[in-house]
């Protein structure tokens, strides 16, 4: 297959990984985050572009799909009346001005599982309503990592939309059905863990106290422990670096650790081939970010009939001027 993507809102690049596998050409990153810039360099040998505001439209390279985990924003105009115009002043305008300009044939979406519901409808009508108004059909769907094969817990809401002058006014995309695939926490967890891993007795106490206190309110807030024969985690977040309250690990005869960066990796699907090249507490906070790759695989792959019809003229070129963004030193 011949088919070009960019990556925007890009992370650690979780969401390319599946598309690249099906032999897509990345013409163009965006991720402000200078950390994550770092990994994505070291992963993918580029440096995405920086702020997508100050990228001009007219400057992207003919793509063919658009991937984008995007942040959930509510819409100051929630009337729904303006369509575009609606968008304005929030992230999704800055995806939807590319689309526009260039009118790819899919673009996959990715976002909180919240963000269906968020702002009481009203973002997601308005962002189905700007897909409409610039041709596309628009399927969407919450699904969970833990159908996919990793053993965690993590729902997100995927969108993907597909361009009715391509291929037809009645055609939607179908979400592929869950695999349920059996999880099991001790298959990804690694055999010797240093100890700076393991939280201190303060740290423990403090977990141990503040559970306590919100089972006294009624609440099931606080700390979640978890072993070897564990099915699967709760969600892994961006603050993970703060406390891994989340997550912790039983330990026989000591206190409970956190997980170790490669284990967050693998925890979103990631593989071990993946370079981790930033301080612990950024690579928590990345991969609390990420996306759960098996899942963007299992949707790359239902794509692949839409993708096989797509047709790029002349070469694909990577070496665009807006790819060569240099780091900030």
């Amino acid at each position: 297959m011949k088919f070009a993507f960019i990556d925007l809102f890009a992370g650690t690049g979780g969401i390319r990984i599946p598309f690249d596998e099906l032999g897509g050409t990345c013409v163009m990153s965006s991720e402000w985050d200078k950390f994550a810039k770092q990994t994505y360099e070291a992963n993918y040998g580029e440096v995405p572009f920086g702020d997508i505001t100050k990228i001009d439209e007219n400057d992207v390279p003919k793509f063919n799909i658009v991937l984008a985990g995007f942040p959930c924003q509510p819409f100051s105009n929630a009337g729904l009346r303006k369509g575009f115009e609606d968008a304005r002043g929030t992230m999704f305008f800055e995806i939807a001005r590319i689309v526009k300009k260039h009118k790819p044939e899919i673009l996959f979406l990715e976002n909180v599982k919240g963000f269906k519901n968020h702002d009481k409808g009203n973002t997601f009508k308005t962002i189905a309503n700007i897909l409409d108004e610039m041709g596309y059909n628009l399927s969407a769907q919450v699904l969970n990592a833990r159908d996919f094969g990793v053993p965690q817990n993590r729902e997100r809401f995927y969108m993907i939309a597909l361009k009715r002058e391509k291929f037809g006014k009645d055609t939607f995309f179908e979400f592929p059905e869950p695999p349920k695939t059996k999880t099991r926490l001790g298959d990804i967890l690694e055999k010797n863990v240093p100890e700076k891993y393991t939280i201190s007795d303060k740290l423990w106490a403090g977990h141990q106290r503040r559970k306590k206190e919100h089972e006294a309110k009624g609440n099931g807030f606080g700390y979640s422990l978890f072993n070897e024969d564990s099915v699967y985690t709760s969600t892994i977040s961006a603050r993970y670096y703060k406390d891994g309250s989340e997550i912790l690990i039983e330990q026989k005869g000591k206190n409970p650790r956190k997980l170790t960066p490669r284990e967050a990796a693998r925890l979103q699907g990631y593989p071990e081939s993946f370079k981790i090249v930033v301080s612990d507490n950024q690579a928590y906070h990345q991969f609390g970010n990420a996306v759960a790759v098996p899942v963007i695989r299992a949707l790359a792959n239902a794509l692949k009939p839409y993708l096989e019809q797509v047709e790029y003229e002349g070469e694909i070129v990577v070496s665009h001027p807006i790819t060569q963004e240099k780091l900030p030193l």
